[in-house]
């Protein structure tokens, strides 16, 4: 099924730093892709086996080992990679990148940080989900992914760049409620803003900045990380985000080496004093 590495097309996506796992195709696909379309070729085979058109299914299925019995792995290994968070010289490239942006662009990279919105989230934002006076934004159930409404900050710079939107929107549209974030294209003029263009905004912002790995959810990956490294719990960090399992906030959360000795370090202090206390015996013996 596909085609074997080795091939021209192979070597030149490995180049590009594209996954070595193909499925039917000559791009790379990420894991969770394969994993979709495992899924469906299983499926037809099931199909011609209820059929009586086949014996059995070639793809097979994993099956853990909870009940005791041996583990088996399925066709394609699951992989889950830790999510690519900036470092501070790639994050100021991206805001360097961004500052050539329209104001519109501007406020969505700045919001998208703030409130660690996802793509539909932020391209669904209304006017009246805001409370300026506190510097929140309410994000209603219909908008979230897990039907669940709940608030977001923003800070002092967003707000200036809102103040400064709000009066080029109404200069464009004149005065209107409704969506937040709409299009100035002759095509789509004062029509709602779609998810696919804030995908090609930060597309094009990546490849400003040298950074084609930056995607909508980096936004949000930094935002949640900035949260753990200002000492939030995972329970206030998951709450932000708008979790209902708190192991999906583990995989947005990526501190460094360093950030995860200091961490330790602060937190057992008290109790290495202690221990180093009584290993001066040692030194001295009584």
């Amino acid at each position: 099924m596909g085609w074997r590495p080795g091939s021209a097309t192979c070597d030149n996506a490995r180049a590009r730093g594209a996954p070595t796992s193909f499925l039917d195709t000559a791009a790379g696909l990420s894991n969770a892709t394969i994993q979709q379309r495992v899924v469906a070729v299983r499926s037809f085979y099931e199909f011609l086996v209820e059929d009586g058109l086949r014996e059995r299914n070639p793809v097979r299925r994993g099956h853990s080992s909870r009940h005791g019995g041996r583990a088996r792995q399925g066709l394609v290994r699951r992989v889950e990679q830790a999510p690519w968070i900036p470092s501070e010289a790639a994050w100021q490239s991206i805001l360097v990148a961004t500052t050539a942006q329209p104001l519109r662009n501007r406020l969505m990279v700045a919001l998208a940080y703030d409130g660690a919105l996802r793509r539909e989230e932020l391209i669904q934002l209304e006017l009246g989900d805001f409370e300026p006076a506190y510097g929140l934004i309410r994000l209603r159930a219909q908008t979230t992914k897990s039907h669940r409404s709940r608030q977001v900050a923003f800070g002092t710079a967003t707000a200036r760049l809102f103040v400064a939107y709000l009066a080029e929107r109404r200069g464009l549209f004149g005065k209107r409620d409704g969506r937040l974030l709409l299009s100035a294209s002759r095509r789509n003029f004062g029509m709602p803003l779609g998810p696919s263009s804030w995908s090609k905004i930060v597309t094009a912002i990546g490849e400003q900045a040298g950074l084609r790995q930056l995607t909508t959810h980096t936004f949000r990956h930094l935002r949640l990380t900035d949260l753990a490294r200002a000492e939030w719990t995972i329970d206030q960090i998951a709450q932000y985000a708008g979790h209902r399992d708190l192991a999906t906030t583990m995989t947005y959360i990526h501190l460094s080496g360093r950030e995860l000795a200091s961490k330790l370090r602060r937190a057992t202090a008290s109790i290495q004093a202690e221990r180093e206390r009584l290993l001066a015996g040692l030194v001295v013996p009584s």
